[in-house]
C-alpha cells in the first residue's frame, strides 16, 4: 500500500461564479493517464490546489470548495507554515498570475486513522479569500445522499509523478478520466481495506500517482462537476491496471458541514 504524497528521494459555497463550472472548458481524451499522462488545458480545472512547503516544493493536491476552504487529505499532513497556490497549470513557469495564500487553520478529521486510512480528510481554513477569476473558482460538493455508481466516468487531477519510476513530478497539471468501481468489485483487488467511507476509481489503463494525494476526482452531477473522492492511497507502483482508492465525499459531507460552521 502506497500513500500517493510520498515522493522518492456546498449551501457554503454559494459564489458569483457558482461552483463545478470552469470557465475554459476541459478536454479530455478519455482513458488516458496521469501514469504518462495527459496535460491538462491550462485554467480547466480552477479548483485544482498545489500545496508546498515554504520552499517551494509541491507535496499533495487539493481541492477549492470555496473563497475561504481547501479539501485534502488527512495523510498529507498539512502544516499552517506550509502554503496554498491557485490557479497554477505549469509549475516551471514563473510568469503565471497564481496566488500564493497562508494558511489560517488546519483541520483534520479526527476519525482519521493513518493504518486504516479511514476518514482520510483535513480541511483548510485560508489566512485570506481567495480571489475567485477565470481560473480560480470553487469544486461543488456532493450531497450525502448524492449517488455515484460504477462505471460512471470521472476525471482526476494532479502534478502526481507520470512515471513511477520517475525523479521528478511533471511541471504542467496531468489529468486522467477513471471509472468508478463499485465497493464490491475494488475489495476483489484490495480485500478488507476497503472501508464504506472510501471509493475506487481505476484499473482500466489510467492512475493516480505520487504527488497527486489529497487532489479530487470529480464526476459531473448536473451539469456541474462535483467532488465525489480525495486521492489517497494506491499500489506501490501506479499499476494502471489496480483502482486507485479516494476519501469517499458523500460519507464526509457531515463532517465537512459542521467543521466549517463551526469554524
Amino acid at each position: 500500500m502506497a500513500f500517493l504524497w510520498l515522493l522518492p528521494c456546498l449551501a457554503l459555497l454559494g459564489t458569483a461564479h457558482g461552483c463545478g463550472m470552469p470557465a475554459i472548458e476541459p478536454i479530455s481524451s478519455s482513458y488516458t493517464r496521469i501514469v504518462n499522462g495527459e496535460t491538462v488545458v491550462p485554467g480547466s480545472w480552477p479548483w485544482q490546489v498545489s500545496l508546498q512547503d515554504n520552499t517551494g516544493f509541491h507535496f499533495c493536491g487539493g481541492s477549492l470548495v470555496s473563497e475561504d476552504w481547501v479539501v485534502t487529505a488527512a495523510h498529507c499532513s498539512v502544516r499552517t507554515s506550509d502554503r496554498v497556490v491557485l490557479g497554477e497549470f505549469d509549475q516551471g513557469s514563473e510568469a503565471e498570475d497564481v496566488q500564493v495564500l497562508q494558511i489560517a487553520k488546519v483541520l483534520q478529521n479526527p476519525s482519521f486513522s493513518m493504518l486504516t486510512v479511514k476518514n482520510d480528510i483535513t480541511l483548510l481554513k485560508l489566512a485570506s479569500p481567495a480571489r475567485l477569476t477565470a481560473r480560480v473558482s470553487p469544486v461543488c460538493l456532493p450531497r450525502a445522499t448524492d449517488d455515484f455508481p460504477g462505471g460512471l466516468s470521472c476525471i482526476t487531477t494532479g502534478w502526481g509523478l507520470t512515471d513511477p519510476k520517475a525523479e521528478n513530478t511533471p511541471a504542467q497539471l496531468q489529468q486522467a478520466t477513471l471509472p468508478l468501481l463499485t465497493n464490491t468489485q475494488c475489495r476483489a483487488y484490495w480485500g478488507f481495506r476497503i472501508a464504506d467511507v472510501m471509493i475506487c476509481a481505476g484499473a482500466a489503463g489510467a492512475s493516480s500517482c505520487m504527488g497527486d494525494s489529497g487532489g479530487p476526482l470529480v464526476c459531473q452531477k448536473d451539469g456541474a462537476w462535483t467532488l465525489v473522492g480525495i486521492v489517497s492511497w494506491g499500489s506501490s507502483n501506479c499499476s494502471p491496471s489496480i483502482p486507485g482508492v479516494y476519501a469517499r465525499v458523500t460519507d464526509l459531507r457531515g463532517w465537512i458541514d459542521q467543521t466549517i460552521a463551526a469554524n
